[in-house]
This record gives structure tokens, C-alpha cells and sequence, in this order.
């Protein structure tokens, strides 16, 4: 049996939950779950904002902890060794995506908290190509929150080709935000924090950000006029998307991933600037490892708060509370 913690309806607290996950399948991994991130998406799915939650539901989707047990068709990891799981737990892997690569944009691609449990329990299961080992120097109870939100901002900079000659802008410090910030330092470029919140300035310097923008001031923006190569947009509220737009140089590109209401983009300045839009979600197996590697070796970790998993519905109340600086992490504490 797993012991788990779930929420039998939309918005409930979470209780004390146990299944049986059956046989192991000769394709999957089972994790013995240390540490487990709380994401806003386990929010939104606890809730089921998207309309695609199933109850009793079992939250955690950036899980890390030791392998248990491996199915016969699984050769890269065994039994004793550190791993990870993120937001997606399975594909086909066979279909045009998988095969090129893109696991992560496969049609049959499985979420690893939607229609089935997840990592808010002592165990957890996924398809073993998505459990993926954790580099050493990489300390496992900060590094949860990397399979999720870290991948999600890392895979745009890969997707939008960004180099580390460009002057790149992160729009929104908060738990996706803070990472993209140390990874375009990493990566060479120029940064520009922009936040609402003008007292993150010296965590957002600290993090490496050469530049603070606090964006309440509508001339904040009006100063960069045709000075950035890359914004990366992380929030998910309006945003002024001419003034954006127009702090772009020629062959800028705006990229979300943030859930931001439906951008009105002027088509007339981009076509004449060559100005480009992009969005992506989180990255395929290959570019998690890679991720995992760079932070490995630039020493980059999100900045987190700590719970026992036990204490779940406390944490589910700070984050709700918009208290989280910037990822929290549940400590496993099950039997």
C-alpha cells in the first residue's frame, strides 16, 4: 500500500489516504519520496481550476527521492539511486514527438497529477523515462522544485535559442522568476529583473540580476525602449503588452510561460521590427537533464521553505496566502 495524503473534493483539506498501485509495470520506476515540492498547479488542481481533476486527488509533481523498484524494460536507473519526477510522468514514445525528441509534446503525454497520484505520499510511480537521476552537489531537499518550475523557464531559454551576448528581461520574481533569473546570469546574459514589488530589488540582485525594474511605475518601462533581446514573461495576470513590445530591439521575442490573459499583441510594430511571440511548457526528458546538469554546475537551486508532509495543509495555506519565498518543499514524514 501507499499512504498519502488527498483531497476528496474540489478545495478540501487534504487527509490521509491509502491505495494499492498494483503490479509495477515492466516500463515504470518506483520512488521512495524524500521531498516534494508544492507548486501553484497542485493549487489550481486541488481546486480544479482546469476541469480536470479527479478525486480523491494526490497532489506533488516535483518529487525527489530513491528508486525502489525499476521494471525490466528500464536500464538507466537501479535500485538505491537519487531521482526525480516532474510534472509529466509518461508518453508514447514512439509517435513524430517522442521519436524527435519531444517527449514532452506528445499527444498521449501523462500528467503525473491528473488522473493519477502523485508525490504528496510516501511513494510514487511514473514510466521510468521520466524519472530522471539527480546529479551529485545537487542537495535533494531543494532541488524538487527544479523538475517543474525550473524546467518550465530553462526550456524556454533552449526553445527561443537565447545567447549569452543578448540583454534578456524577467517579467515577475516569484517561484519561476527567481530561477530564470540565476539561469540567464548563468547563461551570460544581461539581466533585467521587472517586478510589481519593489523590496525584491536586492533579493533579485543577489540572485544575479544586474538591473531592477519596478514595473508600478508606468515610465519604468518607457526607459528600456529598444534595449532587450528576450523577455521572459512568468506571471499570469494583464500585463501592457504594447509597453513590452516596445522595449524589444528588432528581432526581439516576447515568450510566455505564465498563464497571462490572452496577450494583445500589435501585429504592425512586430512584423516591422521582425519582433517575435513564443510560448513553451516544460521540457523533455533530454533538457531536464541538461537543466539539472547546469544548475550542477553553476550551483543554482530555487530558494525554499520547508514543512513536514504532515503539516500539507499548512503549507497549502501559505502558499495560498501568496507567503512563499519561493517554492515550498514537503519533507517526507509517512510511514
Amino acid at each position: 500500500m501507499i499512504n498519502a495524503f488527498a483531497a476528496p473534493s474540489a478545495g478540501a483539506r487534504l487527509e490521509p489516504f491509502s491505495y494499492d498501485p498494483g503490479a509495477l509495470g515492466s516500463d515504470e520506476v518506483e520512488l521512495q519520496v524524500e521531498h516534494c515540492g508544492l507548486c501553484h498547479s497542485d493549487l489550481s488542481m486541488l481546486n480544479n481550476d482546469w476541469g480536470m481533476t479527479r478525486y480523491p486527488f494526490v497532489g506533488g509533481h516535483e518529487v525527489v527521492g530513491r528508486v525502489t523498484a525499476v521494471g525490466s524494460e528500464v536500464r538507466h536507473l537501479k535500485a538505491g539511486q537519487r531521482a526525480g519526477l516532474g510534472w509529466f510522468s509518461g508518453s508514447c514514445l514512439s509517435c513524430r514527438s517522442c521519436v524527435g525528441g519531444d517527449q514532452n509534446l506528445c499527444a498521449d503525454r501523462r500528467m503525473t497529477v491528473v488522473g493519477r497520484h502523485g508525490g504528496f505520499a510516501n511513494r510514487v510511480r511514473a514510466q521510468g523515462a521520466w524519472v530522471l537521476p539527480l546529479p551529485e552537489g545537487l542537495a535533494a531537499d531543494q532541488a524538487g522544485p527544479l523538475f517543474c518550475g525550473g524546467i518550465t523557464v530553462f526550456n524556454a531559454i533552449v526553445q527561443a535559442d537565447v545567447r549569452p551576448t543578448q540583454r534578456a528581461a524577467v517579467v515577475g520574481i516569484g517561484g519561476l522568476g527567481h530561477l530564470a533569473v540565476q539561469f540567464l546570469r548563468a547563461w551570460g546574459c544581461e539581466v533585467t529583473a521587472c517586478s510589481t514589488s519593489p523590496d525584491k530589488a536586492g533579493e533579485a540582485k543577489r540572485m544575479g540580476a544586474h538591473n531592477f525594474v519596478a514595473t508600478r511605475d508606468p515610465e519604468s518601462l518607457v526607459r528600456l525602449a529598444d534595449s532587450l533581446d528576450f523577455i521572459l514573461v512568468t506571471v499570469n495576470v494583464p500585463l501592457d503588452w504594447q509597453a513590452y513590445i516596445n522595449i524589444l530591439r528588432a528581432r526581439g521575442r516576447l515568450h510566455l510561460v505564465g498563464l497571462a490573459p490572452d496577450p494583445s499583441l500589435p501585429a504592425a510594430a512586430m512584423i516591422g521590427d521582425s519582433k517575435t511571440f513564443g510560448a513553451s511548457p516544460v521540457g523533455s526528458p533530454a533538457v531536464v537533464m541538461d537543466m539539472l546538469e547546469f544548475c550542477a554546475r553553476h550551483k543554482i537551486l530555487p530558494v525554499t521553505e520547508h514543512f513536514p508532509m504532515s503539516d500539507i495543509n499548512a503549507a497549502v495555506k501559505h502558499l495560498e496566502a501568496g507567503k512563499a519565498r519561493y517554492r515550498i518543499v514537503l519533507s517526507n514524514d509517512l510511514d
